[in-house]
């Protein structure tokens, strides 16, 4: 009966705890006057602005709700161009000039904030003696109480109006596709009681985690958060044990607790479980808007960091930080539905005869096969160039999945004859105990880079250390572009279903060649590919080369989602991002191979002439002998080491001098990355030879198999 009691009690107080720190609809409802809710809830559903007088009363009641959780601050949190959040803590007091304080929130201080303008990343955008910029409360995104802080999720843009984050343009983009969703709707009678479309997400999150001690004597995880150097543990993941393994201990307790902070800041955090290489897991929420899911998304990264040094853990989120294991990477699953419930990627019983289904269906193999460039540079970075294509990740060439049963629709469309191959089957295990079940009309295909998965598209490309913003603005805004095409052309129709149908058909018919079912990781795939004309990014700064292709620029700048100036300004911010991450990973190696590596191998090599002297002095022959054959081996390697660690140094410099942003990217990629490619292998062959107790760092199988 205790026991019962004890559970009741758990579930009771994880219902509890959900959203608690959240100021949601449920708070908003029992605090805010019914007028004032009403209000703020056609803002939320509708996007109706709200007025000056309300957003004050809202103000208010978020502050007092915010202090009663302890808060003494709130601010403006906001995702400039960095990629990562930001913000700045002000205080609720206000002086009363009598000495004394009152605590004060404003509807000014809710719905507008000056943040400096200059000093983040903004292509040009921005001269530095331009300081002037504002944030702006995102009503749509709840507010919550972390720590003694009050974050209230907003916009940013500069003084003069151009767009410095990624929430504003990611709420853009989300509103063309509301609106041309409904205009399609309404060519099917279906769009009625239909407000508004939203783009929801689900992204699941890949991570490692180390040991904190271990993490701190690496001068490479610290300062870029992968291993720059490190020979294979003699033990990776090829026992294929890890995956779905059992939970260690620490890990466990560190999951638990980062589902609880989760659940209270509102994220519904719902999977855990651990991925393919050794201490590397996941972390899966439940869908939300693609605006709420990009906030949550950066709430898991930042909470797995911080929750992680309490459990003597550090949590590596970048996509390669050891060589020779998956990577990891971030699962965007990607759906559109109307706020009456309806998912309009699912296929329903019938997906042959369900033309709605078909129409978004075909909109969005056409949105991919017309905008690849502009996906691929999405997901493109000096991390993720390490993943993709690498055999644990989808190639970077831009393909969709659509499975048998689809594949099979498809054809029935352009051919009129179906093969009928895909049903529905009962799954009988010949066990009488087990019950029968009824399998899904289609497999998964973990290769495929864009892959259909029963009512969604799971975007696989992203990288772990990535803001889904990007990839969920471009897919929203190139799906928009094609459905106002298909309602510009089937509107005024009289006979709308044949009508619809041949258009289909025309429009799949020209772009079928994106779909792919089979094995992307082959290299049969990337000939095919080519003959088919679907390009092949495989770096980043091949893929921002492309960012600026007219008809990106077009769709972008005829949505109103960047103009072109914002456009190239992500471009020369993207570059330099890849350029300066990969300087800092070379110099990172120069200063570990000067300073480290170079003083322990020459440690090693003074012990063994050391030993070879003393056999001489007794009158032991020491020509063929062991410690001499490792001395000459030793010395040889670190010959080549010092000459490599100057070559690279030379390549570095070199680099770091050209002025063109693509010029410059591009030789971080051909030269620093291949001088560090070659000092990482000499360096990676020392490691075998010399001593553990010589080696300046924990090597692998240490950080891959802690306790």
């Amino acid at each position: 009966m205790s026991e019962m009691l004890e559970k009741k009690d758990q579930k009771d107080s994880i219902v509890d705890l959900f959203g608690s720190k959240v100021f949601n609809v449920a708070v908003m409802r029992k605090r805010l006057p019914k007028h004032i809710y009403k209000s703020v809830m056609r803002t939320i559903k509708y996007d109706e602005p709200l007025g000056r007088e309300d957003a004050e009363v809202v103000a208010n009641a978020m502050k007092d709700w915010a202090m009663e959780l302890g808060a003494t601050h709130f601010t403006h949190w906001f995702q400039p161009m960095t990629g990562a959040t930001a913000e700045k803590h002000d205080a609720f007091i206000s002086p009363t000039g009598e000495g004394s304080v009152i605590m004060e929130f404003s509807g000014k201080e809710l719905v507008k904030g000056e943040p400096d303008a200059s000093s983040f990343p903004s292509g040009g955008l921005r001269a530095t003696f331009e300081a002037r910029g504002y944030t702006a409360w995102d009503p749509t995104s709840f507010a919550f109480v972390k720590g003694t802080t009050l974050y209230i999720p907003t916009s940013f843009i500069s003084y003069s109006g151009e767009i410095l984050d990624k929430k504003t343009p990611l709420l853009r983009s989300m509103k063309v596709l509301s609106n041309e969703a409904i205009r399609v709707l309404k060519l099917f009678g279906a769009a009625d009681d239909v407000h508004k479309v939203t783009s929801s997400v689900g992204a699941e999150q890949e991570y490692f985690l180390v040991d904190k001690d271990m993490y701190a004597k690496r001068k490479d995880l610290i300062l870029t958060g992968r291993t720059l150097f490190g020979a294979m543990a003699p033990k990776g993941q090829e026992m294929e044990d890890h995956y779905f393994g059992r939970i260690r201990g620490r890990v466990r307790h560190f999951m638990r607790d980062v589902d609880k902070e989760l659940w209270s800041l509102g994220v519904p955090s719902k999977t855990r479980h651990n991925e393919v290489a050794p201490c590397q897991h996941e972390l899966a929420p439940v869908f939300s808007s693609a605006n709420q899911a990009t906030d949550n998304n950066h709430l898991i990264m930042e909470t797995l960091r911080r929750m992680a040094p309490k459990y003597d853990l550090h949590c590596l989120i970048n996509e390669k930080p050891f060589e020779g294991i998956n990577g990891s990477g971030k699962h965007n699953n990607w759906s559109i539905a109307t706020d009456t419930g309806v998912n309009l990627l699912d296929p329903g019983k019938d997906p042959a005869n369900n033309l709605q289904f078909l129409t978004f269906l075909i909109a969005v193999i056409e949105a991919v096969d017309r905008y690849p460039e502009l996906l691929r540079s999405t997901v493109a970075s000096a991390g993720n160039d390490h993943r993709l294509g690498a055999n644990e990740a989808p190639p970077a060439i831009i393909s969709i999945f659509v499975g048998d049963q689809l594949a099979d629709v498809l054809n029935e469309l352009l051919t009129g004859e179906s093969s009928g191959k895909a049903k529905e089957r009962t799954m009988d295990l010949g066990i009488n105990a087990t019950p029968t079940f009824t399998t899904d009309a289609t497999d998964r295909n973990r290769t495929s880079p864009f892959a259909f998965t029963g009512n969604k598209f799971e975007f696989r490309m992203l990288g772990s250390n990535q803001s889904i913003a990007g990839p969920n603005i471009a897919l929203n805004t190139i799906v928009a572009e094609v459905l106002r095409e298909y309602a510009d052309a089937l509107e005024g129709s009289d006979n709308f279903e044949a009508d619809c149908r041949e258009f289909l058909k025309g429009r799949l018919e020209a772009h079928k060649r994106v779909i792919f079912n089979g094995n992307n990781y082959t290299d049969e795939w990337v000939e095919e590919a080519e003959r088919r004309g679907l390009p092949n990014l495989r770096t980043t700064p091949e893929a921002f080369a492309e960012y600026c292709m007219p008809k990106n620029v077009e769709v972008m700048s005829k949505n109103d989602i960047y103009t072109d100036e914002e456009m190239k300004a992500r471009q020369e911010i993207h570059l330099e991002e890849y350029s300066k991450t990969i300087n800092i990973e070379a110099k990172t190696m120069l200063s570990m191979a000067r300073h480290e590596i170079l003083p322990a191998v020459m440690d090693c090599e003074k012990d063994l002439t050391t030993v070879l002297s003393q056999k001489a002095a007794v009158g032991i022959e020491t020509k063929d002998s062991v410690e001499a054959v490792m001395v000459e081996k030793i010395a040889a390697l670190a010959k080549d080491l010092l000459a490599e660690t100057d070559a690279l140094d030379a390549v570095t410099e070199k680099a770091a001098a050209i002025e063109d942003a693509q010029e410059q990217a591009n030789s971080y990629c051909a030269d620093v990355i291949g001088a560090m490619n070659a000092l990482r292998a000499t360096a990676d062959e020392l490691e075998t030879i010399v001593g553990k107790e010589y080696w300046p760092y924990p090597i692998y199988e240490d950080l891959l198999f802690y306790v």
